[in-house]
């Protein structure tokens, strides 16, 4: 890939996904496309996305210590260890995913995290007015989750906002701060996986972690001064937009 434009746009797409995660989520709705547009193959292409939007998580789990100091230490342990468990189990299942089987679901589980997201505060409130009944499903919740993340990084940070508020986390900047640890986490597990799978395309990936980096620090800055409904409209405009650009490529 010697087209200086090219280079350009994954520069871009992972400061953009870097301000993303950190954020609200939904960061590898701009690097997946943007890698696929430069000529990656889709499964390579989510492979070197996840590895390009790590670093970036680990830039915000930075931004959002203080919320991450005041949250239990056996809660954060716990909820590693699930976030670990389903990183690897995800990274698995993608290892042994036809091509085409895959490049066919893809447009469908970025829809399902955008009205996933969408739907998120609802479901809180309806959570909440039932007593915190679903707060139970909080760890099989996000094992789940996370196996979708290591199979498909695209949206889980949606998704995982989703679960929080559902679960009856009403604190935004908490749920920010436990969505980059679990997804840094499980990104981690994930992407050895794929780099032991000889699936990333290391020269695009290397790029567009740099700017993942300096896009989530610069993202968990901004999202303490962004009001949260001016967050989430991004997010869900970014996700409709990337799901409708997969259907017409399908």
């Amino acid at each position: 890939m010697n087209d200086l434009l090219a280079w350009a746009v994954l520069a871009g797409a992972g400061f953009g996904a870097g301000v993303l995660n950190a954020m609200a989520g939904g960061g590898t709705f701009l690097t997946f496309p943007a890698l696929v547009w430069a000529g990656v193959p889709p499964i390579p292409a989510n492979a070197t996305s996840a590895l390009a939007v790590c670093p970036g998580y680990f830039g915000s789990v930075a931004g959002f210590r203080r919320e991450l100091a005041a949250t239990p230490g056996a809660v954060l342990q716990r909820e590693m260890l699930v976030s670990a468990a389903g990183g690897v189990i995800g990274a698995l299942l993608l290892l042994v995913t036809p091509a085409r089987v895959f490049a066919g679901i893809v447009p469908w589980l970025l829809l399902l995290a955008t009205v996933l997201f969408a739907l998120g505060p609802r479901l809180a409130r309806r959570s909440a007015g039932a007593g915190g009944s679903l707060a139970r499903w909080r760890l099989p919740g996000l094992l789940l989750v996370t196996t979708y993340g290591g199979y498909f990084n695209g949206g889980v940070g949606i998704l995982l906002l989703a679960l929080y508020l559902v679960a009856g986390e009403s604190r935004l900047n908490t749920a920010n701060a436990l969505k980059n640890l679990n997804s840094a986490v499980l990104s981690v597990l994930s992407v050895a996986a794929f780099a032991l799978g000889g699936l990333i395309a290391w020269a695009p990936a290397l790029l567009m972690a740099v700017f993942a980096t300096l896009g989530g620090f610069a993202g968990a800055r901004l999202a303490r001064r962004l009001p949260t409904a001016w967050v989430r409209a991004i997010v869900i405009a970014v996700g409709l937009v990337m799901s409708a650009v997969f259907f017409a490529r399908a």
